[in-house]
C-alpha cells in the first residue's frame, strides 16, 4: 500500500501562511517555521487590540470631554450625571465630536445637563 502524506494539502497551508506573512522581515518572510510563528504571534495581537482599541478611544472621548467640560465649570462626572437626568442620550464619542468641532451645540448641551442637575 502506498504512503499518504496529503502533499497538496500541506503545501496549500504553508502557502497560505506564507502569503500571510508577506512584508515580514527576512526569514520570517520566506521560511515556513519562522513565517507561521510569526503569522501566529501577528494574530493573537490582532486578536487582542481589535478588543483594546474600543478601550482606548472610549478612554480618549472621556478625556477630551472633561477637558472640554472643565472651561465651562462642570466636570465631566457632573455632566454625564446631568445628561442622565435630563433624558439627553448622546454617546461619549459624537459628544466628543461636537466639543471638538462645534463648541456652541458642546455649550448648549452642558447648559442642560447643569439645568437639570439644578
Amino acid at each position: 500500500m502506498p504512503r499518504v502524506t496529503n502533499g497538496p494539502a500541506t503545501r496549500a497551508r504553508r502557502n497560505r501562511t506564507l502569503r500571510r506573512a508577506k512584508g515580514y522581515f527576512g526569514n520570517k518572510s520566506r521560511l515556513y517555521h519562522h513565517a507561521r510563528e510569526a503569522v501566529d504571534r501577528a494574530e493573537k495581537f490582532a486578536y487582542r487590540d481589535r478588543r483594546a482599541k474600543k478601550r482606548e478611544f472610549r478612554q480618549l472621548w472621556i478625556v477630551r470631554l472633561n477637558a472640554a467640560c472643565r472651561p465651562l465649570e462642570i466636570t465631566y462626572s457632573r455632566l454625564i450625571q446631568g445628561l442622565k437626568k435630563a433624558n439627553i442620550t448622546i454617546d461619549r464619542k459624537n459628544l466628543s465630536e461636537l466639543a471638538i468641532h462645534d463648541a456652541a451645540a458642546f455649550e448648549a448641551i452642558v447648559k442642560q445637563a447643569k439645568a437639570a442637575l439644578g
